[in-house]
């Protein structure tokens, strides 16, 4: 059989060598509200825009940020850099990436529990993986992805639908605590988010379901359990960029929390694809389940 992630390389180049052919046939939509100069071209580098109340505004769709390529249409980053290598800095957070949570050589302080999980699944090239099911892929998976995401942000409500698989998140605004009521856990946890400041959005997510299946936080296996906490600090330092910060604290896997950054792009006159995973679906009947 082959390997899974040389399947999803594979597709994910097959996606970037039709950009073109794709873009020629999407609707083209100015996407209102974006500073732009005199011939239409939007400007990407200015502040970003606030809420009424002088907070950031994250409501966009967004696409991965492969070191640094400018946002844009239906294209999602065809012809852009490489993804960024690990920082030299040993002291820097680490740049995440979708088949490595803290990108290739960062040594992630796993329990000896979890190193033969992820071990394991390594040696099974990813079968397991929720993605190659169809079920959500876990949080840091779509916060890799290089499938766009839009976030829609109210006053009590910021909602993050993720094209890849389909993927609805809801982060709640309105103070309340995290459930205490013993409830079923969720495939994307349970989100609470507050502002520090005016600029900083911090979300805070627990309750996830982590068993064998669902603790994927990358393609290479790195697990989560039910134990995880993760806190995310969502800025965006101008009109065009986000900057996530990730913090996994999960003790049943990891011997010390960690830190990871996502850089994202803001793509323009765009919109978001239906995406629907199970539809006419051929690849699960060629693996063999233990």
């Amino acid at each position: 059989m082959r390997s899974w992630g040389v399947t999803v390389a594979v597709a994910i180049a097959v996606t970037m060598a039709m950009s073109s052919g794709i873009r020629a046939q999407w609707p083209s939509y100015p996407t209102p509200g974006v500073p732009r100069t005199a011939d239409g071209k939007p400007v990407l580098d200015g502040p970003a825009p606030r809420t009424p109340d002088g907070k950031v505004d994250f409501s966009g769709i967004w696409n991965l940020s492969f070191g640094g390529g400018g946002g844009g249409g239906r294209g999602r980053g065809a012809g852009a850099p490489p993804p960024t290598p690990p920082p030299v800095d040993p002291n820097a957070i680490p740049v995440s990436q979708f088949f490595e949570v803290a990108g290739r050589g960062y040594p992630l302080p796993l329990t000896p529990w979890a190193a033969e999980l992820k071990k394991k699944r390594m040696a099974d090239n990813s079968k397991d993986n929720p993605d190659v099911w169809c079920l959500p892929i876990g949080l840091m998976q779509y916060h890799n992805h290089p499938q766009p995401r839009q976030i829609v942000q109210t006053k009590n409500l910021i909602l993050i639908t993720y094209e890849s698989n389909y993927g609805l998140r809801y982060i709640y605004m309105d103070g309340r605590p995290a459930p205490n009521n013993d409830p079923t856990p969720w495939w994307f946890g349970y989100s609470r988010g507050w502002y520090e400041g005016n600029d900083t959005l911090v979300v805070e997510t627990t309750n996830f379901l982590g068993d064998e299946r669902a603790g994927w936080l990358d393609v290479n296996g790195s697990p989560y359990t039910d134990a995880l906490k993760m806190t995310e600090r969502f800025r965006r330092p101008d009109f065009g960029s986000l900057q996530i910060d990730i913090t996994i604290d999960d003790a049943k896997a990891y011997t010390k929390p960690f830190t990871v950054r996502v850089n994202h792009r803001l793509m323009v006159d765009s919109e978001m694809i239906e995406f629907i995973c199970n539809e006419n679906e051929r690849s699960t009947e060629h693996l063999k389940r233990n």
